[in-house]
């Protein structure tokens, strides 16, 4: 994920605002960043956000620091006027922060996924409204 995240700060895409840390003590425990993505909708591309990698210290997991970071991270990108976020994720700990599984949307992830994992959330209500489509991300990701 280390590699992943440096790739991903050299995008053209890469918004500092949305690459957010938990420090706890002067040591940095967890990390979370949101990458642009496009959904290949039928008459043009729709930007979206990736909720991707998101990490938190082992020694500090289950202490709340992950939800905290997701939910600052979302509300950044609510304030940056972005409408849509995906995430590859464990279904039973995103759902918590209103995400829902992506192909009940009519999104279609890139890559070979169990259906509940790939999630979405529509951060202004409506904002997937007529939108179906392939999920892609940038070039970083292919190494995943």
């Amino acid at each position: 994920e280390a590699r992943l995240v440096r790739q991903l700060r050299n995008t053209d895409g890469f918004s500092p605002e949305l690459s957010l840390v938990a420090v706890r003590d002067d040591e940095v425990v967890g990390h979370i960043l949101f990458s642009p993505i496009h959904i290949e909708a039928p008459t043009s591309p729709v930007p979206a956000m990736a909720l991707a990698p998101m990490s938190v210290l082992p020694a500090f997991q289950n202490q709340g620091i992950g939800s905290r970071l997701v939910r600052a991270g979302l509300e950044a990108c609510r304030q940056l006027a972005h409408r849509i976020v995906v995430v590859v994720g464990h279904p039973a700990y995103y759902p918590r922060f209103g995400f829902t599984p992506a192909g009940e949307k009519g999104l279609k992830a890139p890559f070979p996924i169990p259906d509940d994992a790939f999630m979405v959330l529509e951060l202004s209500s409506g904002s997937l409204q007529g939108i179906t489509g392939m999920v892609r991300y940038p070039p970083p990701f292919d190494d995943v």
